[in-house]
């Protein structure tokens, strides 16, 4: 794993490397805006609810009142550490404004770690209006607010494709022999292999398989139906557990 101020490079055993960009101040604030906007209008309608439910002034200090308030006070307060922890490091805001926490590693948080980041959110805000938080994001090398430093977590822009995509290849690496370039064009072939036309996967299949084992019958190979193609590319991707014949 490298970190730069912009980005950082996460490190794969593919060799593969995945760069998430870190987010800046402004679309830290864009998620915040509208995260806080949701949380506000979820706890108004609780209490606007509530009052007509209970038909009470919710000032009073009566068992109906604490009923109203509590639960409202919890959604606005709980807000963050409660959908981050349940969301792994993400919030409607930040899905909508395209980023996520990830540790510093550019792996997935830990709870402890979003815990942490939240409850420094009472420094961020000091002295109003998350000033502090604010200029730590400007002044960081890694555009980090106080609460990111203590629990060593980083705000970056969310590029979940490429994310899972590099997860897939992780994933058929450990099953296959083939050297990475050929593993992810054998995987793409299979992958769209019901959208081809039937005639352009059988000519697409048997090229592969000849460059896959040079030694392969070019003959045998224009004999085999569809499905024996495509058998003999699937067990490729799996040769580390059986050895792939051609």
């Amino acid at each position: 794993m490298s970190l730069s101020g912009d980005q950082v490079t996460v490190q794969s055993v593919t060799g593969v490397d995945l760069t998430l960009g870190i987010a800046g101040p402004g679309t830290r604030s864009y998620a915040f805006v509208i995260d806080w906007h949701i949380r506000a209008i979820v706890a108004a309608a609780w209490l606007l609810i509530a009052y007509y439910v209970f038909d009470v002034a919710l000032t009073l200090k009566s068992a109906a009142g604490f009923v109203s308030v509590l639960p409202a006070s919890i959604i606005y307060f709980l807000y963050h550490p409660a959908l981050e922890v349940a969301l792994g490091g993400r919030t409607p805001g930040k899905r909508m404004a395209g980023v996520r926490i990830v540790s510093r590693n550019g792996g997935p948080p830990g709870t402890s770690a979003l815990l942490i980041r939240n409850i420094f959110r009472l420094i961020d805000s000091l002295p109003a209006l998350y000033m502090l938080g604010l200029i730590s994001c400007f002044v960081t090398a890694n555009r980090v607010r106080v609460g990111d430093l203590a629990a060593g977590t980083l705000l970056v822009l969310d590029n979940a494709a490429a994310e899972e995509s590099l997860l897939r290849i992780e994933a058929l690496a450990t099953r296959s022999q083939l050297p990475l370039d050929a593993l992810e064009l054998v995987d793409q072939v299979l992958e769209r292999w019901d959208s081809l036309e039937s005639t352009s996967r059988a000519p697409i299949a048997r090229a592969l398989l000849l460059r896959l084992g040079p030694g392969a019958d070019a003959g045998v190979l224009e004999g085999l139906a569809d499905a024996d193609l495509r058998a003999r590319l699937q067990a490729h991707l799996n040769s580390n557990a059986s050895a792939a014949h051609v």
